[in-house]
């Protein structure tokens, strides 16, 4: 029995021990619920919006943005948690900090509040309200920023050509769904951006181990050719190593056959005529600091956020880079024809702008611009009563045009996207002009060096028009209008940086002046 009584007392006892360690348990499984902290919420209203930009005004130019940003999230934070900043707000900052690498500078307003925020190197002294409401501002500042100056700067720089859309609202709509910018996605920009981002990286590493020292010549150095020995030959090796232009530096101070197609290579790639001998114009080309070809490459940075990437994708487009006195069709995204221009002097520069190119005039007259009228005819009239029919030209209804013929102004054929320039591409008998490395010498509109070419390429839409015929018309002395069956379009823009299809970077005199400004603008406080 004593047995029994304590068999029945231990089970007794686990039982209640047993008891003891569910009720136990039920008490474990509370405490996690009883300790979950409520979920944060911060009320941003209108109100507490509008006192913000009263503190902080410097940032006004983003409150349509952000009123509509926190009223799609009902009022509430977007950008902080219990644990503090969440992840993609600690993304954004990252973006922002980066902006030098993009050839940008990275100077927020605010940033002695914005910083704290992020580096935990002082305490941050902003509410938590404001602190959201900042980092809002923030990733506006972002997107401005890499979207380039806004349309109207652009147009006082007189970029006319289509500007890339800044849309806040899908910015906007990015932010709400926790998808704020991350790793860069290359059919947001135009690709050329993406190339002079690579060389600007390339560039400050340079810069970084000291860049290339100055190339010294006598006073009268005249030219270095094959074969000739000095100590300056030796200079000038070193810098074409120093970018790449040479694989090797020799250390030699004779200017052999490797160092001359060096510096053929050289001068290809900066708007330079190739030539078999070193003359004082390469030496101040070789002499530009890296600093320089820095700034340089950010301003092209620039212009590049400023091109719709849609633009890219046309089928069949033509381009003229104003620097490069170049001219290119591109057709199913490759180079089709290229050709030299002429372009506008720096009195006449010809316009950065688009247009959709319609038709083809072969025998054209010139309209003679009344500007070109007063300045030039009506004087020469003055002193040659014979100078109309000299020239060529006659009045036309109270104008004056030249007739048709190979010695019009326009040459024997013309290309025309109708514009409020008044800007063509065109024919012209001074042929000598190509053949100059600065071919800045027009009165605006873009000479062709290969307008036959051109035509033939053309007009590949429409078959019954065969180089014969071309010929025929270009020839008849008599004007004759040919629509295309499918209008192209042309873009005329301005870089004096520029990375080919090769990949290799090339840097073109900036003929108009336009770097400085623009360079300022990007770099001022």
């Amino acid at each position: 029995m004593k047995i029994f009584y304590s068999i029945v007392a231990f089970v007794l006892l686990m039982a209640v021990f047993s008891c003891n360690k569910k009720e136990e348990s039920k008490e474990i499984l509370k405490k996690p619920s009883e300790e979950v902290v409520p979920e944060l919420k911060i009320k941003i209203d209108s109100a507490g919006i509008s006192a913000f930009y009263k503190t902080y005004p410097k940032l006004i130019k983003f409150q349509n943005e952000v009123f509509a940003l926190y009223k799609k999230n009902k009022s509430t934070q977007l950008w902080l948690d219990n644990k503090g900043v969440v992840e993609y707000g600690n993304t954004l900052f990252n973006k922002y900090k980066g902006l030098e690498q993009e050839g940008l500078k990275a100077n927020f307003p605010y940033k002695e509040q914005i910083n704290p925020v992020f580096e935990h190197t002082a305490e941050n002294k902003l509410s938590k309200s404001d602190t959201d409401l900042m980092i809002s501002n923030l990733y506006f500042y972002y997107v401005q920023k890499v979207s380039g100056v806004d349309e109207k700067t652009s147009r006082e720089l007189e970029w006319l050509l289509p500007r890339k859309k800044v849309n806040y609202q899908v910015f906007s709509d990015s932010i709400y769904n926790k998808a704020t910018i991350s790793d860069d996605k290359k059919s947001k920009m135009f690709s050329q951006y993406y190339k002079l981002r690579d060389a600007l990286h390339e560039y400050r590493e340079i810069e970084k181990k000291g860049g290339w020292k100055a190339i010294q010549t006598d006073v009268d150095f005249k030219s270095f050719k094959l074969g000739d020995s000095v100590a300056s030959i030796g200079q000038i090796r070193e810098r074409l190593y120093v970018t790449g232009d040479l694989k090797e530096d020799t250390k030699s101070n004779i200017c052999d056959s490797t160092l001359i197609k060096a510096i053929r290579t050289y001068e290809l790639h900066h708007g330079l005529t190739p030539k078999n001998i070193i003359l004082p114009e390469h030496i101040a080309e070789l002499n530009v600091t890296v600093s320089e070809r820095i700034k340089t490459i950010i301003a092209n940075m620039e212009r590049c956020r400023w091109i719709d990437p849609e633009l890219e994708k046309g089928k069949e487009y033509i381009e003229v880079n104003i620097p490069e006195f170049r001219l290119y069709l591109i057709r199913n995204h490759d180079i089709a024809f290229v050709s030299p221009v002429v372009v506008g002097k720096t009195m006449n520069k010809t316009v950065i702008f688009s247009g959709m190119m319609n038709n083809i005039v072969f025998s054209p007259y010139w309209n003679v611009p009344p500007s070109i009228i007063k300045s030039e005819i009506k004087p020469g009239m003055a002193k040659n009563k014979n100078y109309l029919a000299q020239k060529n030209l006659e009045w036309n209804n109270g104008a004056v045009r030249q007739l048709p013929g190979k010695n019009n102004s326009l040459g024997l054929v013309k290309f025309l996207f109708p514009n409020s320039n008044n800007i063509y591409l065109h024919d012209t008998p001074a042929k000598s002009l190509f053949e100059r490395e600065n071919r800045a010498f027009s009165h605006g509109c873009v000479r062709v060096g290969k307008p036959r070419e051109l035509a033939i390429e053309l007009l590949k839409q429409d078959p019954s028009w065969t180089p014969a015929r071309i010929d025929k018309a270009m020839h008849a002395g008599k004007e004759n209008w040919v629509s295309l069956k499918k209008k192209v379009p042309v873009y005329i823009g301005y870089f004096t940086a520029w990375v080919d299809r090769d990949g290799n970077l090339n840097f073109y005199k900036d003929v108009y002046k336009r770097d400085d400004s623009l360079i300022k603008l990007l770099t001022e406080e």
